[in-house]
């Protein structure tokens, strides 16, 4: 009891006091934009025409709301991970120290089949993203579909194959273009702002709905948990004790990065684009950049829009994978564990690499429109695990028991029950 008081005591001084003596490294600019690079392919992708449908003052009061939601909720996932006390711990093993083998197997079952799907839909959309640039921009016949995926599935996958500090680096490389095209973009879209929208303003009834129904949409765009592990693990083996409170700070600037260049796109977008337009978006399927390009007939948006979402795309394939085998490590590794059986951890690396090829590859090929599935199955799944688990495993964990009693939990709690309360009535409806 003493230790714990001591601990909270050290846990609860002021944050910006305790960062002093953590200065902020070039290592941890990488990290942070690397889970900038895991969140922002499907924010770019899919938030403005979900989230602008509603119109604008509802948008207003999501990009007041989703800063705190994405900081807080990855933030105790974070402090979730550090919380072990064995060196090297993922998040399945966490779980397992924790919570027991029995929960710890449900739970990564769970981690697992709410990122993997999302890889496989990277896997899709990078496929037509080059294919659609390959006909339309370059005017060049469509390659064979098997050929080109399995091309781009591997130069993603070499990657990852290659190592944590060449992903880094490589995520490095593509976010910084990122950044600049997205800005660019943003601004660029000015002169066609329709300001009659913000004249537009719903019912509170309406308004609170609105917003209700999106938050779902919000925390898919802006959700970098898959990286979080493993983002956790190399803070531990580098700072120690220290990893939750370096964390805090890399997780604090990632956000402000996240909310303001996304929602200024998502802005930019939403007021350059009528209702009207955005609902016609949604019926033929298509992501922003692609709409935009067919209403604004510019050269720029219809070279650029394609380079943005395949950088995005590819950026955010990183963190994803990353994340799915994390966790189908985890599954096999407990299920023989459990058996008595042993594996080398070369042949479950190679078996593991070969799984994720030949499905991502597969489903690329077969090129189904799964978005609405992913979105229904992987939202609740998400919400679960990056803002319920963390708050509850606060409150039932010792090493856990200097965050309790914050305002700041209950917060992430309400967020987390009105997504999944929000997707039930989505599918019911």
């Amino acid at each position: 009891m003493q230790k714990d008081a001591i601990s909270a005591q050290e846990v609860t001084q002021d944050d910006v006091a305790t960062t002093k003596s953590l200065p902020w490294t070039r290592q941890d600019t990488t990290w942070m934009l690397s889970l900038f690079g895991t969140a922002v392919g499907a924010g770019i992708l899919f938030l403005p025409i979900n989230a602008g449908m509603g119109g604008f003052w509802p948008l207003v009061l999501m990009a007041a709301i989703i800063g705190p939601m994405t900081y807080l909720a990855h933030r105790g996932l974070s402090r979730f991970v550090c919380s072990s006390q064995k060196p090297g711990s993922d998040i399945t093993d966490v779980v397992e120290e924790h919570f027991g083998v029995g929960a710890g197997k449900a739970i990564t079952m769970l981690y697992f089949f709410a990122i993997y799907p999302i890889v496989l839909i990277y896997g899709v959309g990078i496929t037509n993203t080059v294919d659609s640039f390959i006909v339309n921009q370059l005017g060049m016949a469509s390659p064979p579909r098997f050929l080109l995926s399995g091309a781009l599935i591997i130069a993603m996958m070499s990657v990852m194959v290659a190592g944590e500090k060449f992903m880094l680096k490589v995520t490095q490389l593509l976010v910084y273009p990122l950044v600049a095209i997205l800005a660019f973009m943003s601004f660029y879209l000015i002169p066609d702002w329709k300001m009659d929208a913000l004249n537009v303003v719903p019912s509170t009834g309406a308004f609170l709905g609105t917003v209700w129904l999106t938050i779902p949409v919000l925390i898919f765009a802006f959700n970098h948990s898959p990286a979080i592990s493993q983002f956790s693990v190399a803070l531990k083996r580098e700072h120690g004790q220290n990893a939750a409170r370096k964390a805090d700070s890399i997780l604090r600037n990632t956000t402000m990065m996240l909310v303001g260049f996304v929602m200024l796109f998502v802005f930019s977008c939403v007021l350059s684009l009528s209702p009207a337009q955005l609902a016609e978006a949604k019926a033929n399927n298509l992501p922003i950049l692609s709409y935009l390009a067919n209403v604004h007939d510019s050269g720029f948006v219809s070279y650029f829009g394609p380079i943005i979402a395949f950088v995005a795309i590819i950026s955010s394939f990183f963190g994803h994978y990353m994340g799915a085998t994390e966790g189908m490590k985890g599954i096999i590794s407990k299920q023989l564990r459990s058996s008595n059986k042993e594996i080398s951890d070369k042949k479950l690396n190679k078996f593991i690499l070969g799984f994720m090829f030949f499905t991502i590859w597969a489903v690329a090929v077969i090129n189904p429109s799964i978005l609405g599935m992913i979105e229904a199955l992987g939202g609740p799944i998400i919400a679960a695990i990056l803002y319920l688990m963390p708050m509850y495993a606060i409150h039932k964990v010792p090493a856990l028991a200097p965050y309790r009693g914050r305002v700041s939990n209950i917060f992430v709690v309400i967020a987390g029950l009105l997504s999944m309360t929000a997707i039930l009535f989505g599918l019911l409806s």
